[in-house]
């Protein structure tokens, strides 16, 4: 055994400067003696957009299972983004979701939160606390295009710059966090290692995103957002406003395949309109848009089974999107990188390094697992979903799961079991302990709310927004 494999990894080498290679480097700068992350482009100096991230124009948030993950590999991270204008929502206090059973009830004992922000703020707090070690550098400009080894063992990457030079870099430990178009796939069959399975579920969902002037303070202003029912015959429509820093609202719509929204600004507030509740048209109407409208393609779900390769090389692991892509509607991709760097982390905080790059695989695998299960769950019901067809048991399931949500419009503990799940803090087995079996059975307690659930002082500013329009006109 070299002397390199007994005292573990010493020297990383990161494929990718995301979000999710950055959270890498914070899980493994303590355990080694460098970190070095590839990226093939540049890296924004201050919160502008990092190219190679499309979804970055889109609704993003960080469940409470991510942004508690982020605080362990970065102490303090979360307050710093916050500081900068991130928003902090309990949930489901400070939110105004209906779901296709109904308005959640805006319960005033909040059990978890989110963290909104624009996904360019998210990256740089990161980014920057990240950099602060000397242990860690970045090699911009910079593409992997193979690796170093066999199929045995991975022992570097062959890299190639924007002068179209190449070039070998030797590391102990490979991390590829390159995302979406990760070449991982094609770079392991270049060793010989062939099998691995993929899964692939693409609801056909397009995205439509656009970033307004708020209307009202954003400072404690609730997520608003009307879900997509997959019982409808109609394609499938969906939407959501996020408060985020700099007084601004972050507003994506969704919509299947014969229901799609363009990138025309003169549609964007009409098609909101057509969604299975007019009140995210009702809020824009207020608003100062401030930019074009984005459109993306990309929201079906991915996996690559590394954890399942029963010949795999020591010294590769694979990370984020690299692993596993969702449908962004159930924002879980952030989180799920973050818990996977904390699962890293952990394992190499044991000091055990035999087998380290399949066990570090496995543990990465388990949040996607449950991620997994949440967003095929929900997207193998739409009709016009690809890859994998409903059965019996999907099902079953469905009506479950259904009957679970309508009565956590009106049952705090039904409610409270489906947002631990959501959080990525309870696996999606825990919909089915006894007291949640038995909430279920029972039913919703309170009535459902047959509008939209305001408090008074949003009312207000509603009702003042309303009235200036009016004299205006």
């Amino acid at each position: 055994m070299s002397e390199a494999t007994s005292r573990g990894p010493q020297r990383v080498v990161i494929v990718g400067g995301s979000l999710a290679g950055m959270l890498a480097a914070a899980a493994v700068k303590d355990h080694v003696d460098s970190v070095e992350i590839l990226e093939a482009h540049d890296l924004p100096a201050g919160p502008g957009p990092r190219t190679g991230v499309p979804q970055a124009a889109h609704i993003h948030w960080l469940q409470v299972g991510g942004a508690e993950a982020i605080n362990a590999l970065l102490p303090g991270s979360i307050d710093l983004l916050m500081a900068a204008g991130a928003h902090r929502i309990p949930v489901t206090t400070d939110m105004v979701i209906y779901s296709p059973e109904g308005w959640y009830r805006r319960w005033q004992r909040a059990t978890h939160y989110v963290i909104t922000a624009s996904r360019d703020l998210t990256d740089l707090v990161v980014r920057k606390e990240v950099l602060k070690d000397p242990r860690v550098t970045v090699r911009t400009r910079t593409r992997a295009v193979g690796l170093l080894g066999d199929r045995h063992a991975v022992r570097g990457v062959r890299l190639r710059d924007a002068d179209g030079m190449e070039s070998d870099l030797r590391a102990d430990l490979v991390i590829d966090a390159s995302g979406r178009a990760s070449r991982l796939p094609r770079w392991l069959a270049q060793l010989g290692l062939t099998g691995l399975a993929e899964e692939r579920l693409d609801s056909g969902m397009v995205y439509a995103s656009r970033l307004y002037r708020a209307p009202v303070p954003t400072r404690g202003w609730p997520v608003v957002g009307v879900q997509a029912d997959p019982r409808l015959r109609r394609p499938a429509k969906a939407g959501g406003i996020l408060p985020i820093d700099g007084d601004r609202w972050h507003v994506s719509l969704m919509g299947a395949p014969g229901g799609e929204p363009t990138r025309a600004a003169e549609d964007f507030e009409s098609f909101a309109r057509t969604l299975r509740h007019p009140i995210m048209a009702d809020l824009l109407k207020h608003a100062e848009p401030l930019s074009d409208v984005s459109v993306t393609h990309s929201t079906a779900n991915r996996r690559y089974y590394y954890e399942r390769l029963g010949a795999r090389p020591d010294g590769l692991v694979a990370l984020g999107d690299s692993v596993a892509t969702f449908n962004p509607v159930y924002a879980q991709g952030m989180s799920v990188a973050a818990l996977g760097a904390l699962a890293l982390r952990d394992l190499l905080a044991t000091g055990s390094t035999g087998d380290l790059a399949h066990r570090a695989q496995r543990a990465i695998a388990r949040p996607v697992n449950a991620a997994w299960a949440l967003s095929t769950g929900q997207d193998i019901h739409f009709t016009t979903t690809q890859g994998k067809r409903p059965k019996l048991a999907d099902r079953l399931l469905r009506r479950y799961v259904s009957r679970l949500s309508r009565t956590a419009t009106g049952s705090f503990r039904a409610a409270t079991a489906l947002t631990d799940v959501l959080a990525l803090q309870a696996p999606p087995t825990s919909l089915v302990r006894p007291g949640v079996l038995l909430a279920a059975l029972i039913g919703p307690l309170r009535p459902q709310l047959d509008s939209p659930q305001f408090n008074s002082a949003e009312r207000d500013l509603l009702n003042g927004l309303s009235h200036r329009r009016t004299s205006r006109t």
